[in-house]
Parts: structure tokens; C-alpha cells; sequence
């Protein structure tokens, strides 16, 4: 090899081993403080994104000597960047694929009540925050973004609950099969489509650069892309899990299925939505039957192996996060944050829930649980920044906006004996499958 090729090759071999180095360090501390976390009361979510901010900047970069920097140095955050993609898109794949359906039935309008009224309340409390915030966000790497972008990509951070987050705070509070419980994964469960339906929307938005000819190829593609995987993916992967589950193929199975999940990310990137819609579709179109035969050798697999990636996502995030970088005007603008995703959440499924009937504690604690954000919020925020939508700043205010929202569910739900008492029924239909892993 020539003088270069060699030299280009020493490179890279050093650029692999620093990141295999920082994969076992973010499995380490993640698993650290998301122990931490638990034990505090709180989702192990919380200890995984304050594992990605201790990294970063905000803490471990105010020492010195640089740290960061050493341990994440730039030319190696492409490649932390990538696995984190891989493990995230399966990840989704796997919350799309528990997405249940029934859970909306046993209160199906008080849960679509809740839920678009609350997405609703948010959304529009998020574009008028926006009218505030616009002016000091508006350039993003030399860039400038319309306000309608930036405008609908903050209604919608507004407007999101985290499935995977509500569904461990139920399960660990054992809440799962209360009125309660079903209620709030069934409103959740429907916030979580129409998200991904903003989300989608805001990223055709940003693609075509407010070009009507653009976003209406956008939108013929989609509704294709959509039609192709109800229509003609559905079909042939459940056929497909039938016949090779009952031949126990199950490697040959688990290997076809990540390849449509990758694929289908492709597509829908290529079309010019964001890629994780693809992932969420596609697990949304899969079969759910046979249950425990998928859950024990397809499902459980795939669980393993976001366990492993997926904290690298929160760290990437972490490293993102510069509250030194913050001013007192930031502040203050993360104040406005806060007070309008926690007012459009609870206020939007508090309102609702009275009206129906249910009592003022199972109002607010319906509420409370609507206002969680967690993980999910995380992944549309990293979307919107993939989509030059967020600069640093208002990227870490949503951040913590997210943290603070999670955080307040644990301690500002009633307790058990209350919850599980009297008035919070148990609910027709079990719930207790509906729960997502890495939270």
C-alpha cells in the first residue's frame, strides 16, 4: 500500500477503536445513573439522557484538559452518530410493532378526546410561543428557516407524550389495568400517531423549503409509501412470519425483517420524510400473532440489541446539550417552554376528563401522565436538528424542557392506595403487554 493508503487506514482503525472505547463507556455510566434513577423514583430514561449531558459540554466539558473532546473527538462522533441511527430505527421499529390497537377500545372517545384536545391545546400554545422565540432562533449554521418551519416544529415538541415512558410509570405503579392506566395508553397511543403524522409533515415542510410543487410531490409519495405498506407489505410479511415461524426459521425471519426495516427508513428519507417514520411503519403493519413465539424470538432479540445502542442516542443528544452556552434571556425562554408543555398537556387532558365524569384526581393524574415526554421527545429533537430546524440553544432548552416534564410524573402522581382505590376502576382490557423496553 502507498504512503497515503496506509496512513489513511491508520486513521481509521484509531477513529473504530476511540468509538468502540466510547460505546463501552456510554453503556457504563448510562446503565450507572439510569440505576441511579430508578432508585430515585424515576424512569430509567431520566439516568440515561443525564448520562448524555455529563458527557458533554455541560459537565464533563467544564473540566480541563478538554475531556469531551478526547473522549468524543469530532471525527469520530460521524461513526457514534451512525450506530446511534441503527439503534434508534430499530427501536422504533419495535414501539411501532407494540403499538395495540384494542388499547384505545374500552374508552375510545374519552381517549380521543384527551388526546386532540390536549395535542390541540399544545400545539397551538407551542406556534404562539413561537411567535416569541422566532426572532432569536431563526438562523440556524447560516441558514435561515421560515417561521411556518419553526413554527409547527415547536407546536409539535409541544404536543408529544412519551407511549414507552407512561406505559414503566403504569407498569411500576401498577396502573396498568385501572380506568386510569387504559385511558392514558389509549390517549397516549393515539398522541404517539398523530405525532409522527407532524412530524412527518414538518419534515416534507423543511424538504421542500416551502416549495407548494415540493410538498405536494412530498405528499403524493407519502400517501404511495403508505398504501404500499398497508396494501402489499402487510400481507406478504404476515403470510412470511406464519410460514417461517412454523418452520422455526427464526433466523432467516429476524434477518428479512431488519432488512425491511432499514429499507423502509430509506424510503421514507428518500422521500423526504424523516427515517423513523419508516421504522414505526413498518412495525406498525407487523403481525402481532402468534404472540409469544414473536416476543421470544423476534422481539426479545431486537430489544437486545437498542439495549446496546440505543444509549449511544442519548449521548450524541448529551452531546448537544451546552447549558454554559444559555444566557439569562435563554433562561427565561426556557421558562416560557416549560409553562406552555406542561399548561397545554394537563390543562388540554384535564378539561376533557372532567367534562366526562371522571373526578378531579383522576383528572390530574390523567394529566400528569399525558405531560410526559422522555425519549420520545428526544427523537424529535434530533430529528428537527438532522433537519437544520434547531440551533444549539433552543435545542437544549427542549432538552431540559423534556427532562423536567418526565421528572414531575413520578412525584406529583397520588399514591398508589389512591390510585388503585374506588374511583380508578379496573379496566376491561388488559394493558400489561403494551409497555416498551428502554425506558
Amino acid at each position: 500500500m502507498t504512503g497515503p493508503t496506509v496512513l489513511a487506514a491508520g486513521v481509521q482503525d484509531r477513529q473504530i477503536a476511540t468509538m468502540l472505547l466510547d460505546i463501552g463507556v456510554i453503556l457504563l455510566v448510562g446503565a450507572l445513573l439510569g440505576a441511579l434513577a430508578r432508585r430515585l423514583g424515576q424512569p430509567k430514561v431520566i439516568g440515561e439522557i443525564l448520562a448524555g449531558i455529563v458527557l458533554g459540554p455541560s459537565v464533563l466539558g467544564l473540566f480541563p484538559g478538554h475531556l469531551t473532546q478526547h473522549l468524543f473527538p469530532t471525527d469520530v462522533r460521524p461513526f457514534l452518530s451512525a450506530v446511534s441511527q441503527v439503534g434508534l430505527v430499530l427501536f422504533m421499529f419495535v414501539v411501532g410493532w407494540e403499538f395495540e390497537r384494542q388499547l384505545i377500545r374500552p374508552y375510545a372517545r374519552l381517549a380521543a378526546a384527551v388526546s386532540l384536545s390536549s395535542i390541540a391545546l399544545a400545539f397551538g400554545l407551542g406556534v404562539a410561543a413561537a411567535v416569541v422565540l422566532y426572532p432569536s432562533h431563526d438562523t440556524v449554521a447560516g441558514h435561515h428557516i421560515s417561521f411556518v418551519a419553526f413554527a409547527t416544529f415547536l407546536g409539535t415538541a409541544m404536543s408529544i407524550t412519551a407511549f414507552p415512558v407512561l406505559a414503566r410509570i403504569l407498569t411500576e405503579n401498577g396502573l396498568t389495568e385501572t380506568r386510569l392506566g387504559s385511558l392514558s395508553l389509549g390517549s397516549a397511543a393515539i398522541d404517539d400517531v398523530l405525532a409522527w403524522c407532524l412530524l412527518a409533515y414538518v419534515s416534507a415542510l423543511v424538504t421542500s423549503d416551502g416549495d407548494l410543487g415540493g410538498l405536494a410531490r412530498i405528499g403524493m409519495y407519502s400517501v404511495g409509501y403508505i398504501a404500499l405498506m398497508f396494501l402489499v407489505v402487510r400481507p406478504l410479511v404476515a403470510r412470511l412470519v406464519w410460514r417461517w415461524a412454523a418452520m422455526e426459521r427464526w433466523n432467516l425471519l429476524l434477518a428479512v425483517l431488519c432488512a425491511g426495516v432499514f429499507a423502509s427508513s430509506w424510503l421514507t428519507s428518500w422521500i423526504g420524510i424523516h427515517q423513523i417514520f419508516g421504522a414505526f411503519l413498518f412495525g406498525f403493519v407487523m403481525p402481532r400473532e402468534p404472540r409469544r413465539v414473536l416476543a421470544a424470538h423476534l422481539r426479545r432479540p431486537l430489544d437486545n440489541a437498542s439495549l446496546v445502542l440505543l444509549p449511544v442516542f442519548f449521548i450524541v443528544t448529551g452531546l448537544g446539550v451546552d447549558l454554559g452556552a444559555l444566557t439569562a434571556t435563554d433562561c427565561l425562554a426556557l421558562v416560557l417552554v416549560i409553562g406552555v408543555a406542561c399548561a397545554g398537556k394537563l390543562l388540554g387532558a384535564i378539561v376533557p376528563a372532567r367534562l366526562s365524569g371522571l373526578s378531579w384526581r383522576e383528572a390530574k393524574d390523567l394529566g400528569v401522565l399525558m405531560n410526559t415526554r422522555g425519549l420520545t421527545e428526544l427523537i424529535i429533537l434530533n430529528a428537527a436538528v438532522s433537519l437544520g430546524v434547531l440551533d444549539g440553544r433552543m435545542f437544549t432548552m427542549l432538552v431540559i424542557m423534556a427532562l423536567v416534564t418526565t421528572a414531575m410524573a413520578a412525584p406529583l402522581l397520588s399514591p398508589r392506595e389512591q390510585l388503585t382505590a374506588g374511583g380508578t376502576q379496573k379496566a376491561r382490557t388488559p394493558v400489561a403487554d403494551a409497555t416498551a423496553p428502554h425506558t
